[in-house]
């Protein structure tokens, strides 16, 4: 069985969560077919993505599938993890990749969200980053992208709690562009990318890399670039980090120690 379903109507793909067991978790095997169906539609030249889930679902996504992080001692969001290449597949997709969001989105599933170029969700939408639950270092890159989409104070909060934020404060610092209600989801979504793809293709394809690259315009240097990277392998090289893990295949509350 597919973990996705794709479609394809009217210059428009559609990506659907097609892995109800996980809750829709973001498994090697499910970005692995994400970032294929994005090859497929530029082949295709489609001019607007949507991604979503099933109609009516709790959960949006749950994730990255905590099953699959790496032994301690390895970087468990490295450059080249299929999480990394699927948002990097959404960041410079030539046309606009849209998330409509229904349900609770979760951990690397926000980073998803958020790395779309725009967001719409109904009241039932939700959004936390976990992390810190699972003794997890998030990477830089994901970090910038909270930064440049809710700032570094909300950052930090989302980040510090691991507590979600509901669909109406998501909407007012920016994670959502759009608040519909859930009966009028899937008809704005997709009467939004009806427009864009009315629009140049060429001109959305330039500027939406303009703004990529004017997003991204923070050098770091060598040492502060060096010293991050020290800071994140504390972490995964810890015993919070064994310890996360246990905790959730045991379905406990982790007993973390800083160490």
């Amino acid at each position: 069985m597919s973990l996705i379903i794709t479609s394809y109507n009217d210059l428009i793909g559609t990506i659907t969560f097609n892995h109800d067991e996980t809750r829709n978790s973001l498994s090697n095997d499910l970005l692995n077919e994400l970032i294929e169906a994005f090859h497929l539609f530029e082949r295709h030249k489609a001019r607007a993505v949507i991604i979503r889930a099933k109609p009516g679902v709790k959960v949006w996504s749950s994730g990255f599938d905590i099953k699959e992080l790496p032994v301690p001692g390895r970087d468990p969001l490295s450059y080249n993890d299929p999480l990394e290449q699927a948002l990097r597949a959404i960041q410079l997709f030539p046309a606009p990749v849209l998330a409509m969001i229904e349900g609770s989105v979760w951990g690397g599933a926000c980073d998803l969200a958020c790395i779309c170029d725009i967001a719409i969700g109904c009241p039932s939408a939700s959004f936390a980053i976990t992390p810190a639950k699972i003794g997890v270092p998030y990477n830089s890159t994901g970090i910038l992208h909270f930064i440049n989409v809710v700032g570094p104070r909300l950052a930090r909060e989302m980040f510090f709690t691991a507590k979600p934020i509901n669909a109406e404060r998501a909407l007012q610092v920016g994670i959502l562009n759009h608040l519909v209600p859930s009966d009028q989801l899937d008809t704005f979504c997709y009467a939004m990318a009806r427009q864009i793809t009315e629009n140049s293709p060429l001109a959305i394809s330039v500027i939406k890399e303009q703004l990529r690259l004017l997003g991204n315009s923070h050098p770091l240097s060598p040492e502060t670039f060096e010293r991050i990277q020290g800071l994140r392998r504390k972490a995964y090289d810890s015993a919070d980090y064994l310890e996360g893990k246990s905790a959730f295949y045991e379905k406990r509350m982790p007993n973390f120690k800083g160490e």
